[in-house]
């Protein structure tokens, strides 16, 4: 459990993780959400070419999870218009901080 693949999910979890951390926008959030299902993806193949059904299991579980997150973040038409609605009161309220 030390090959290519292992370390695209290790290293994908990563910067996936980090993504939703820096809180830089809800589209990187989003972005975060899809990155985190190719790297689930990534562990349920190794979890099936190596015999560990438990991370299988767990993966495939989390790409649902990861997967409703896409919607919410990225395709929702409802989620899509709130998300532009907050990015325009975003920037008042980083213009108003900022000048005061």
């Amino acid at each position: 459990m030390n090959g290519p693949l292992e370390w695209f999910a290790a290293i994908g979890a990563v910067i996936a993780a980090a993504m939703i951390a820096a809180d830089i926008g809800r589209r990187a959030t989003g972005w975060a959400f899809v990155l985190f299902s190719v790297v689930a993806i990534a562990w349920v193949i190794v979890g099936l070419t190596g015999g560990g059904m438990p991370l299988t299991i767990q993966n495939a579980i989390l790409l649902i999870v990861n997967l409703w997150g896409v919607w919410q973040y990225l395709l929702s038409p409802k989620n899509k218009r709130k998300i532009e609605k907050m990015e325009e009161i975003e920037k008042e309220a980083e213009h108003e901080v900022e000048t005061s």
